[in-house]
């Protein structure tokens, strides 16, 4: 599995791995926030091999369709933005018109928080697992 930089590892909760990504669950519930990082020491995500890129972007538009029909998210928003962290990661995210900061992005607007509990993210783990095979089973 790809190391994972410490200040990912402090706000998510790891789920498992893809094919060619580690795939993270941001800590607060408030909004699905699915954070992709691509097994490569490559920072950019425009600077990946061709092929490479393919597979990890059809890797986020598979966790994508899982957010809106899990969660029931009408919309995705989805960036790979590494100004603080460096390491080359993507985030899935369900927005709602009545989510916590909508219409605004989520990045320094979400000032409230809320813990997913471990039974919620063993449900995610398993819905990743079973129902869309996103994830291997252990």
């Amino acid at each position: 599995m790809t190391q994972v930089h410490a200040q990912l590892r402090r706000d998510t909760h790891l789920l498992g791995r893809m094919d060619d990504t580690t795939v993270l669950l941001h800590r607060n519930a408030l909004v699905p926030w699915f954070i992709l990082v691509p097994a490569t020491q490559i920072t950019e995500f425009l600077a990946l091999p061709a092929a490479l890129r393919a597979r990890v972007l059809d890797e986020s538009a598979r966790t994508g369709e899982f957010v809106q029909q899990y969660f029931g998210s009408p919309k995705i928003n989805f960036a790979a933005i590494g100004n603080i962290v460096p390491q080359l990661h993507l985030h899935v995210v369900g927005r709602d018109p009545a989510d916590a900061c909508w219409p605004n992005p989520i990045w320094g607007h979400l000032t409230e928080s809320a813990e997913y509990s471990p039974a919620e993210v063993d449900a995610i783990v398993a819905a990743m697992t079973t129902d869309w095979a996103l994830l291997p089973a252990v």
